[in-house]
């Protein structure tokens, strides 16, 4: 891996706040780890307590992403790329995750950076997975450089007290010093239902900082769905009605053209 790696640890802090039908925040500390796909080999060749598709303390597994496939992510995300007529042409690919913690892993939500060859952002991957064990990618094109704004329909069951009538609109800085990312989700009238947002200190990744993140947040995915099990809980206890849940969409890739794109 030659230069320095722009692969690095974000610390910071989630706030999730639904606004109908009844009003709900919650607020959490985590990290997550940005990941240039091209250097994760020789990542955990360096550290040791970081493993790629090996178990570690902290680990990133390619078959956690994409179709599942044990190795070659990349090369899926380019396979999808170019299925939207998407060429990198020799770029490079970043996902910003949560790692796996002692073998455990849930990403709600996983951010895939897709760069041509000369750095510029070609397009934003967007990969949900639900508690029902199911995914779903938003994959829209971008124009232009610096904070990043776009916009998709909501096309994939995520929680059992939301409508499945809903946009999303996604605001992201640019990874820096300083890294964040919001989501708010809104109704066919325009209501803002939800908003989430993730902002956080970037720090090099190596043991140290690796270390010192399992102890500020011990088994942080284990503490991710159990909390988004508790604050389920909640909600049913201050009356939202379950929503049935539909089966999950044909294609595994919403595309979204730039057009729509805000």
């Amino acid at each position: 891996m030659s230069g320095a790696p722009r692969s690095a640890l974000y610390a910071g802090e989630v706030t999730h706040v639904r606004l109908a039908p009844r009003r709900h925040r919650l607020r959490y500390r985590m990290f997550q780890l940005l990941l240039d796909l091209d250097e994760g080999p020789a990542l955990a060749a360096r550290l040791k307590l970081f493993g790629w598709n090996r178990p570690g303390l902290f680990s990133f597994h390619e078959r956690d992403h994409g179709d599942g496939r044990r190795e070659g992510l990349k090369g899926h995300v380019l396979e999808t790329l170019a299925s939207a007529g998407i060429d990198l042409r020799g770029g490079r690919i970043e996902v910003l995750c949560m790692p796996r913690v002692l073998g455990h892993v849930f990403n709600p939500l996983s951010l895939f950076y897709c760069r041509r060859g000369d750095g510029s952002l070609a397009a934003m991957l967007y990969e949900v997975n639900n508690t029902f064990g199911q995914r779903h990618s938003y994959l829209i094109p971008a124009e232009g450089e610096g904070d990043i704004r776009q916009a998709c329909a909501k096309a994939f069951y995520v929680s059992p007290f939301m409508d499945m009538a809903m946009t999303y609109a996604f605001r992201l800085s640019a990874p820096g010093s300083r890294l964040t990312t919001a989501i708010q989700g809104r109704d066919p009238e325009g209501r803002l239902l939800i908003a989430a947002a993730f902002a956080g200190d970037r720090r090099g990744l190596d043991d140290r900082a690796l270390a010192r993140a399992f102890l500020a947040y011990p088994l942080l995915t284990v503490k991710v769905v159990a909390a988004i099990h508790w604050e389920a809980a909640k909600l049913a206890l201050k009356g939202l009605r379950l929503r049935p849940r539909p089966p999950a969409p044909d294609r595994t890739v919403s595309v979204t053209g730039p057009a729509e794109a805000v």
